[in-house]
């Protein structure tokens, strides 16, 4: 029987433990672009890039890691604000919500059961890795099934905002092993812990 497939939030935050500023914007108004950090993505994460971007970059590499994207409201309504209707046209594109309807326009899934039971679904089927993107709240609500935390760390503080699991999320100790450290010329530290007792 082939290996699960593994949840990873993989997800840019600052020293100070925020994924977004208090107004839950695009992180890339505050995450200081460097060269370096581009070539990472390029090289290691190609299909984290939204599809303009992967447009724009000329990158056509359909990646190695995730094949499914997962996602909150709020993270998807950013992208519908700048008139993407599918930020994620290359993965499997799922939304949590509520309260939305379906996505006009797109192939993304709107989910508006139990995430965890959704995830163990996603789980059990044949693919590659399933990348949680945000945001906080759905992270939270999530972290029983979450694998993996792979998160870039920038070299910038933000004082206030909206933290790794979300505002509302209870206490709730996980440990976890880490599994990498590595440090880029242009400030971000890359740090991957995995679920202990598990291996990656």
């Amino acid at each position: 029987m082939p290996d699960q497939r593994r949840l990873s939030y993989f997800v840019a935050s600052s020293l100070d433990g925020f994924i977004a500023g208090p107004d839950g914007g695009d992180p890339s108004s505050w995450w200081p672009i460097t060269e370096d950090y581009l070539d990472f993505i390029r090289s290691e994460f190609p299909e984290t890039l939204p599809g303009p971007a992967r447009q724009a970059l000329g990158i056509s590499d359909p990646g190695h890691r995730f094949d499914t994207v997962v996602e909150g409201r709020r993270s998807f309504e950013l992208g519908l604000a700048a008139g993407i209707p599918d930020a994620y046209p290359h993965l499997r594109h799922l939304v949590f919500s509520r309260t939305l309807g379906s996505a006009a326009d797109s192939d993304v899934e709107v989910v508006s059961g139990d995430p965890v039971e959704r995830i163990r679904q996603l789980k059990s089927e044949p693919g590659k890795g399933i990348w949680l993107v945000g945001g906080g709240s759905l992270a939270a609500s999530l972290r029983p099934e979450i694998d993996e935390l792979i998160i870039k760390l920038g070299p910038v503080t933000l004082g206030s905002g909206i933290p790794l699991w979300g505002h509302d999320a209870g206490f709730d100790t996980q440990t976890w092993t880490r599994t990498e450290a590595t440090a880029y010329p242009g400030g971000m530290t890359l740090l991957r812990y995995a679920r202990s007792g598990d291996s990656v």
